[in-house]
């Protein structure tokens, strides 16, 4: 299969749109952490997003609002404006065995880093994957177009995330965001890419500490994120058939 490596607006906004089907879970308060951290730590791959609320001053940006944290069957909508960053999320957002998938992921993980500094591992970004099948757009709505022909509304985008309720609608759009990362990355991952997969496409963010010892440490060792598996098992079926 060849994906197309365009799709204007026009085609996008005929396709059906995505909706994340699975169970929603609002958490916003601190009790409710190590529940969803026990979830999590027994999962392989993790759709990952956040969302912070719009700010139309210019030089004026807010701190993140939201983080969502999704498997196939649950997404997690945690309200980083009501609770904090905990440890355990930190233990999840720093392990390299399991992958996060998102796009744009290096933003997102310096608005985390904000509030928070931690070593993060194990995340992919599907704007760096995409172009090795062939996939030159980087926004995720027209990703899933292409990968998945559903389009991902932004209806939401620019609504008010620190709001004391969130509407349906900022929940369906949120976890949808986050959950379709996984459909995308497992429906590339089943495909051989058109252009061989770099070893280590793990995305990682130089912290202000880091940055400004730069010249004084060694950069640490990088590693591979568990997509290398996925891509062997493909690569060992292919062989079988």
């Amino acid at each position: 299969m060849v994906f197309q490596a365009t799709i204007t607006n026009e085609q996008t906004a005929e396709l059906p749109s995505a909706h994340f089907n699975g169970r929603i879970i609002i958490v916003d308060r601190e009790e409710q952490i190590d529940a969803v951290c026990r979830d999590l730590a027994g999962q392989q791959i993790i759709g990952f997003d956040t969302e912070t609320r719009p700010s139309f001053k210019a030089g004026v940006t807010n701190r993140v609002a939201l983080l969502q944290l999704s498997t196939h069957e649950r997404c997690y909508l945690i309200r980083l404006c009501r609770a904090k960053l905990h440890n355990s999320l930190l233990k999840i957002l720093s392990n390299p065995n399991i992958i996060k998938i998102g796009a744009d992921v290096a933003g997102d993980l310096r608005s985390l880093h904000v509030l928070r500094h931690f070593n993060e591992r194990g995340f992919v970004d599907l704007q760096h994957m995409a172009s090795h099948w062939g996939i030159e757009e980087k926004s995720l709505r027209k990703m899933s177009a292409i990968v998945l022909g559903q389009r991902v509304s932004k209806a939401q985008r620019l609504s008010n995330w620190e709001a004391s309720t969130l509407t349906p609608q900022q929940q369906m759009y949120a976890a949808t965001d986050a959950w379709v990362c996984i459909s995308i990355y497992e429906k590339l991952m089943a495909i051989p890419p058109i252009t061989p997969l770099p070893k280590d496409m793990e995305v990682r963010v130089e912290q202000p500490e880091q940055k400004a010892h730069a010249k004084e440490h060694k950069p640490r060792p990088r590693h591979r994120a568990n997509y290398t598996q996925h891509r062997n098992r493909r690569e060992n079926r292919e062989k079988q058939q």
